[in-house]
């Protein structure tokens, strides 16, 4: 075997090998390096609380809760309203895309929402040992 036949073979052995480490990054899931992800779309009053739209997306087999509070600014400290609502684990689409929840919000007893409230919303992921995660909050004027 000549030494040009040798480097000819090892090189083609070397594009083989590249090609099908390129070919299984290709085919492999887009998302799969996505991380549990929320934001924030809107914030309207939702009698007699509130409703936030979130776009979530989350991996395949998370076992965690969609969790939304909201608290008004505009009002003195011993007048402020709070809320809160919950999108259970089984009514979440784990599929690395994005999907859109709409979260109702019951006040607290004694708490209100007035059409020209200022809110701030934060939502979250929580899961079942106690950790919360992917926090994102808005401030928004109902």
């Amino acid at each position: 075997m000549t030494p040009s036949s040798l480097r000819r073979r090892v090189a083609g052995t070397a594009a083989t090998v590249f090609l099908i480490g390129a070919g299984a990054v290709a085919t492999a899931p887009s998302a799969a390096a996505k991380a549990n992800l929320l934001s924030i779309d809107s914030v309207s009053r939702h009698t007699p609380g509130l409703q936030v739209k979130v776009t979530y997306s989350c991996d395949v087999g998370m076992d965690h809760e969609l969790v939304a509070n909201a608290t008004t600014l505009n009002h003195s400290p011993h007048d402020q309203s709070i809320a809160a609502g919950t999108v259970k684990k089984d009514r979440l689409v784990c599929d690395y895309h994005d999907h859109v929840a709409l979260v109702t919000l019951r006040p607290a007893a004694g708490s209100h929402f007035d059409k020209g409230d200022k809110v701030e919303v934060t939502v979250f992921y929580f899961d079942n040992d106690g950790f919360r995660y992917a926090d994102q909050e808005k401030a928004a004027v109902l």
